[in-house]
């Protein structure tokens, strides 16, 4: 029952009018919806960026929000327990591939030795430890992404949230990094919601959210990708 509203009085603009939504660990969902229909408000509010004006979140058990937040450190939270993924990589340029995936256990308090062989080890995971001395300009889109997608899972956070991750790429890579983030919620355990437009990866989604007018509606992906 997640609520977000704009505003107020009679200029008030209900976002979110009572959205349902479950994520299983291990397991990937998209979230599709047309233009302003409140996927980028839902979003922003799962990712603990906006405050939402009413409902409940948990993650793992633990309640984030209840018509107010329940954790004391917003930044920590997104740090530690949700991994972001973005249509722009947003790689920092003046780092190599090693150091952008070992910035954030090192902003969590690991020693850099540490986060950087965390940092190796995901890399392998998604077969691009041969580009680890690399600069973010000198990798293709699919490889940046792939970068991203490591930074996200470095500490090990049970929810990602990917925002058009596919949108910039073309059919292969596209359906290359839906599968890498199939495999990596697999076997990492985590949780993770693709919002998306994208229509070469929609028919990969065992169960869809739909976003209307504020509201999710549940469907099985076959049902949709054959529409």
């Amino acid at each position: 029952n997640l609520r977000k509203r704009y505003g107020s009085g009679s200029t008030a603009v209900d976002a979110l009018k009572g959205v349902d939504l479950q994520v299983a660990p291990g397991e990937v969902v998209g979230l599709i919806g047309p233009s302003g229909s409140g996927k980028s408000t839902l979003l922003k509010a799962l990712g603990a960026v906006i405050e939402p004006s009413g409902g409940r979140m948990i993650i793992g058990g633990q309640i984030i929000y209840d018509d107010g937040w329940k954790v004391r450190d917003l930044r920590a939270l997104r740090r530690d327990h949700i991994g972001f993924v973005f249509q722009a990589p947003h790689l920092i340029p003046f780092l190599d591939v090693t150091d952008n995936v070992a910035l954030l256990p090192i902003l969590a308090g690991r020693p850099k030795s540490e986060a950087r062989r965390l940092a190796l080890d995901l890399l392998e995971t998604l077969d691009v430890a041969h580009r680890a001395a690399a600069m973010p300009a000198q990798l293709s889109g699919g490889e940046q992404q792939r970068v991203a997608i490591a930074r996200a899972l470095v500490n090990r956070p049970p929810v990602i949230l990917a925002d058009e991750p596919t949108a910039p790429l073309d059919s292969e890579r596209a359906l290359a990094v839906i599968t890498t983030l199939n495999d990596m919620a697999r076997r990492f355990d985590t949780a993770v919601i693709v919002v998306t437009h994208d229509e070469k990866i929609i028919p990969t989604f065992r169960r869809i959210y739909q976003i209307r007018d504020g509201r999710t509606h549940e469907q099985a992906g076959q049902a949709l990708a054959h529409v």
